[in-house]
């Protein structure tokens, strides 16, 4: 199978490198695509080293599949160029993921809707994946109607320089220096931002209506009810999510509990976190408990965000489609 990566040089796209290799897919060709600056860079897989490549419209001829690791507007602008070439796009942007006739797949959840691609597959936000894969098995027993989910995200959400500016700003207080925030709109170190994204008119920001749009459109559930909040936290790695859920009809603590630890991908926990999570590809659960709303329930779960919530996810879509 012949595979590029469009912007191989990121975090994201370096760990589709790796996941590539543990999840044992066929690779024959390797192409890492990047912008120009990145161009003659090499980075080792399967024990040959390959050259960065500046990626441009012919880069996609002759490969079978091409995972996407940028941003929305480099996915829209070389999208048309990759479906011309013939080769499948699996995107971890958001800039497909609400299209009617692009599947938005996670493939323990609805890994048959991959089949249904005319071109492009997306991969869902982050927190939607590690939420959705705490409860899709609650949600095979009785139909979710309601969702309240607070986020608790970590700064690599914002890529390595959001790293960086923790890093930078522990130092710095540390030294009793003065801090002038880059990345994050206020002081990330020991404390904590209510707002990822841009407010909207409805006053929740993009990213806490993508975890409603895009669980909707997952699950099959058009009346699904979601309301999210979303903070950044002073964490490095793995998002942390309070998730409170109603069912359509009573479970018994002992029923959603079976369910979530038969889950495929999810290990129930006393208590996860984002120490645990790190570096893994599987979302831990925890803290189980009744709610007082009639059929309601309550759990907290982490997930690494760059693993199972961008590209480990991806990598996992290429296999939906063996």
């Amino acid at each position: 199978m012949k595979i590029a990566i469009l912007g191989a040089t990121g975090a994201v796209g370096q760990q589709m490198m790796k996941c590539l290799i543990e999840q044992e897919i066929p690779v024959t060709t390797l192409k890492l695509l990047a912008s120009a600056k990145s161009v003659g860079k090499k980075y080792l897989f399967q024990g040959k080293e390959i050259c960065v490549e500046e990626a441009n419209e012919s880069s996609f001829e002759g490969m079978d599949i091409v995972l996407g690791a940028v941003e929305s507007d480099m996915a829209k602008k070389f999208a048309p160029f990759i479906k011309k070439a013939g080769a499948v796009f699996i995107d971890n942007s958001s800039a497909f993921r609400l299209e009617e006739k692009v599947p938005l797949v996670i493939p323990e959840i609805n890994g048959e809707d991959a089949r249904h691609h005319q071109g492009i597959i997306a991969n869902p936000n982050c927190s939607t994946i590690i939420a959705l894969m705490s409860i899709y098995a609650v949600n095979k027993l009785s139909k979710i109607t309601d969702i309240i989910a607070s986020t608790y995200q970590a700064v690599s959400g914002a890529g390595n320089n959001g790293i960086y500016e923790l890093e930078e700003q522990i130092l710095a207080l540390l030294e009793e220096k003065k801090i002038t925030p880059k990345v994050f709109s206020h002081q990330i170190a020991y404390n904590c931002i209510p707002k990822i994204s841009d407010t909207l008119e409805n006053g929740f920001t993009a990213e806490e209506m993508k975890m409603q749009d895009e669980g909707r459109k997952i699950l099959h559930n058009p009346n699904l009810k979601v309301t999210c909040t979303c903070i950044r936290v002073p964490v490095m790695r793995s998002h942390s999510i309070s998730l409170s859920f109603r069912t359509e009809k009573k479970l018994s603590m002992e029923e959603i509990t079976n369910a979530i630890q038969n889950s495929k991908g999810v290990r129930l926990v006393e208590l996860p976190m984002p120490l645990s999570t790190s570096e893994q590809d599987i979302v831990e659960v925890g803290r189980i408990r009744q709610d007082e709303v009639i059929n309601g329930y309550a759990l907290w779960c982490c997930g690494d965000q760059i693993r199972k919530g961008a590209a480990a996810n991806a990598v996992q879509i290429i296999k939906c489609l063996l």
